[in-house]
């Protein structure tokens, strides 16, 4: 019973990355990862995004305030619970629709979310996470992430 409750808990849980990120509703990803979670993403170019939440928390509201619309649609993730800590892996397709003001233009990103997962007091968190692009169609030119933050 308990292995059911935390399967649905975890599943819960990334999806409420993905409905926080596309509503632009940042301070909700404070419900989904640990303070000190720590990050990377692989960007354009293969480019590598690390930090820790607090720096990555203000550079994913920089970075997608290009991008007035999108959509993380987020496959059915693989999880293994061992007691209190859990692994995921979640299969990701994501539209992008960049502003009028960088070109306007609509790209389209594949990949995959590979998550370490806590159990806290208030329930499942994301202690760790590494996004890896397995394709990319339609990439805007001339755009660019911008750095993290210090």
């Amino acid at each position: 019973m308990q292995m059911t409750c935390d399967l649905v808990e975890i599943q819960a849980l990334i999806s409420a990355y993905s409905y926080a990120i596309d509503a632009k509703q940042f301070d909700e990803l404070d419900d989904v990862f640990t303070p000190d979670c720590k990050f990377e993403y692989v960007i354009e170019g293969g480019r590598s995004i690390q930090g820790d939440y607090k720096r990555i928390k203000p550079w994913l509201a920089k970075t997608l305030a290009d991008f007035p619309v999108t959509a993380h649609l987020m496959g059915l993730p693989q999880i293994r619970v061992t007691g209190d800590q859990a692994a995921s892996k979640t299969l990701l397709f994501n539209p992008m629709q960049l502003s009028a003001e960088h070109g306007d233009q609509l790209f389209f990103v594949g990949g995959t979310y590979a998550d370490r997962l806590v159990r806290t007091l208030q329930g499942w968190r994301i202690c760790e996470r590494k996004e890896t692009p397995s394709w990319v169609l339609n990439y805007p030119s001339g755009w660019e992430a911008p750095a993290i933050p210090d």
